[in-house]
């Protein structure tokens, strides 16, 4: 598995939720915050996404396109709208229908409609893997004119099984949907200049820090050490720990720590493996020393986070 795709799963917390969002001249909705990430396709027509009035000033109107996608990182809470100055109502529960394959929230006058495809993915803000945390708080992607070529074939595909529901759309758009994260922020590191790139978007393509952060997602079990990775760098201990951090965001072992932790706690919430297992598929030599770091990181022993999860 891809360092993208892990990430990624190391933070969902369940299946992501949809609506279709009709809306006609003269309209504007109030999007209140959402747990997880926010995001907009425009299927036809045009509109505008608006910050709330308490949002910070770098955030600004955004005009927005047939085929453009939005992906807000925090699930910010805002306005979407035909025109920045259109008052935004509240959704009604009787603007809401049950659609399949998935419901629509039919609003506004008798003028030219926009329609977009709105949801949220269900991410655990509360450990975000650091690349999702350097991403900026909202990525516009237009997809016209030969943009994104996957992404735009993804948004039209949707929009495709949307419009024209058949037999086996209720399959079909949540997997869609389920796979347009990847597609959005895929898109989002190819925008990035090489030359320029920082953070997350330049690690995983930089020659010395991506088959480092490959080995640590590949084999976490395997006693790595600074001097081991840079090896595989072809760097200095002290160049390649430099840029390790300076990239990733923390030290090459705080970093593999911090995957190690995630690792255990997929396992843990996601399979039956024993505390032994666990502990040995994460690095540890005893179930002692993998509940001593797993509750330092944690706030909770290993079985306890597991009860609690299944509980939940």
């Amino acid at each position: 598995m891809d360092i993208l795709t892990e990430a990624l799963a190391s933070m969902r917390t369940g299946s992501p939720a949809s609506v279709r969002t009709n809306g006609r001249a003269p309209w504007g909705l109030r999007l209140p915050p959402v747990a997880g990430a926010g995001f907009h396709v425009v299927l036809y027509g045009t509109c505008w996404l608006v910050p709330l009035e308490d949002a910070p000033p770098h955030l600004k109107p955004i005009p927005l396109s047939p085929g453009d996608v939005v992906f807000l990182r925090d699930g910010r809470g805002h306005i979407l709208a035909d025109q920045p100055s259109t008052p935004a109502e509240e959704e009604k529960a009787e603007q809401y229908r049950q659609d399949s394959p998935i419901g629509t929230v039919t609003i506004g006058g008798e003028g030219p409609e926009t329609s977009l495809l709105c949801g949220n993915y269900h991410l655990d803000q509360g450990r975000p893997h650091p690349l999702v945390r350097q991403l900026p708080e909202v990525i516009h992607l237009p997809t016209r004119h030969g943009r994104h070529p996957e992404l735009s074939a993804a948004v039209q595909l949707l929009g495709s099984e949307l419009e024209n529901p058949r037999i086996g759309s209720d399959g079909i758009v949540p997997a869609l949907i389920d796979s347009l994260l990847l597609y959005i922020l895929r898109a989002w590191l190819d925008d990035q200049p090489p030359a320029t790139a920082r953070g997350w978007a330049a690690a995983l393509s930089d020659s010395a820090v991506a088959p480092a952060l490959s080995a640590i997602h590949d084999t976490p079990s395997a006693q790595w050490t600074v001097e081991s990775l840079a090896e595989r760098a072809g760097l200095s201990r002290a160049a390649f720990a430099r840029r390790f951090t300076s990239q990733v965001g923390e030290p090459p072992m705080a970093y593999l720590t911090r995957w190690r932790m995630t690792t255990a706690a997929r396992l843990l919430r996601e399979s039956d493996a024993p505390l032994t297992t666990v502990a040995a598929r994460t690095g540890y030599g005893s179930e002692f020393a993998f509940a001593k770091a797993f509750k330092r990181e944690y706030g909770l022993a290993p079985g306890a986070y597991r009860r609690r999860n299944r509980a939940a």
